[in-house]
């Protein structure tokens, strides 16, 4: 399919988003349509179907795919089913990244997610850099309303020039609105579009309290309804850009409906653990993105006041209330 054809089917099918977020408008790909075998030699096979992929993690290697095109801007998505049991210290990861074309200011859009020591439930964190601005964190992470090693379950990236969108089947659960004062930390090149999994034992549960545990290799994370419409552009274009109509329509369809809006804030109500936005540990300052929600707040500080409370850990009286609570388990 060449680039004028896949901008044509693009911009028609954002189109179509406009009336209404209708993601099941939107055709799933075959894997060698849209991607490639990144790293993990075996440890990496699609399915004889040609639409779904396994990606392992064993004590060899963790494995990967990146996409053939490189975008700028547009909407990302594929089902994901998690390793169940004991994960702690794995990571799988459906992100955007230009680090292997800009290695000092590169972007990234993140979805990551976090396992965990049996009994307990895998996180999802979500971050964004833009133009290498890694020392400010934007993470949030969250607990889910499911169990997502049980079955399929969609995660989404719309990303556009204003704004960038976080959906989990379907529900947007986080969005990044574009300031003036954001300026480069905002994702604003052109990225390719990634899946992996790997050993992440020295951060990714507990801070590195818990890691990988082989034993119960091989860890294996399966990827099936790959979306992958964006704007395909040229990496050697000194200025690349997508047509009026493409970045029109995207600007539209990242507009949440009244109610897409009531849905985000009830799931952030009930499921969301960490904002960077209320993190005083870390910055004194609310970086300008952020549109601080006094409810949340307020959740936050009794989850956890030393983080997003100020209070010095040497001040704090009683018990707080146990996560596992805070964080429900209930549906959104």
């Amino acid at each position: 399919m060449g680039f004028i054809t896949r901008l044509l089917v693009f911009m028609s099918l954002f189109t179509g988003l406009v009336s209404g977020f209708a993601l099941q408008k939107l055709p799933f790909i075959q894997f060698d349509e849209g991607y490639t075998h990144l790293f993990g030699d075996q440890n990496l096979i699609v399915h004889r179907d040609g639409k779904s992929v396994r990606l392992t993690l064993d004590e060899r290697t963790g494995s990967g795919f990146v996409s053939n095109d490189i975008y700028l801007h547009g909407f990302f998505s594929s089902s994901i089913k998690l390793p169940a049991d004991y994960s702690a210290g794995v990571v799988i990861a459906f992100y955007l990244s230009n680090g292997d074309l800009y290695e000092k200011n590169h972007d990234e859009i993140d979805f990551e997610f976090l396992g965990n020591i049996r009994g307990k439930e895998w996180r999802i964190q979500t971050n964004i850099y833009g133009n290498g601005s890694t020392h400010l964190g934007r993470e949030e992470r969250y607990n889910l309303w499911f169990d997502p090693t049980e079955d399929f379950h969609q995660y989404s990236i719309l990303w556009s020039l204003s704004h960038i969108i976080f959906y989990v089947d379907n529900v947007p659960i986080r969005e990044v609105k574009r300031t003036a004062s954001m300026g480069g930390d905002f994702p604003a090149k052109p990225m390719s579009l990634y899946a992996t999994i790997w050993d992440g034992s020295k951060w990714a549960t507990d801070g590195g309290k818990y890691g990988v545990n082989y034993k119960y290799a091989p860890y294996v994370a399966r990827f099936t309804d790959l979306i992958l419409h964006g704007c395909a552009v040229d990496p050697t274009e000194k200025f690349p850009s997508c047509e009026d109509e493409a970045v029109e329509n995207l600007q539209l369809a990242s507009e949440i409906t009244e109610s897409q809006r009531n849905k985000m804030e009830s799931f952030r109500r009930k499921h969301m653990t960490y904002s960077y936005c209320y993190d005083h540990m870390r910055y004194k300052v609310v970086l300008s993105e952020c549109v601080v929600n006094p409810a949340e707040a307020k959740r936050l500080r009794v989850y956890d006041p030393v983080t997003f409370g100020g209070i010095p850990r040497g001040h704090r009286r009683g018990k707080h209330r146990s996560r596992s609570r805070l964080a429900g388990t209930e549906s959104i």
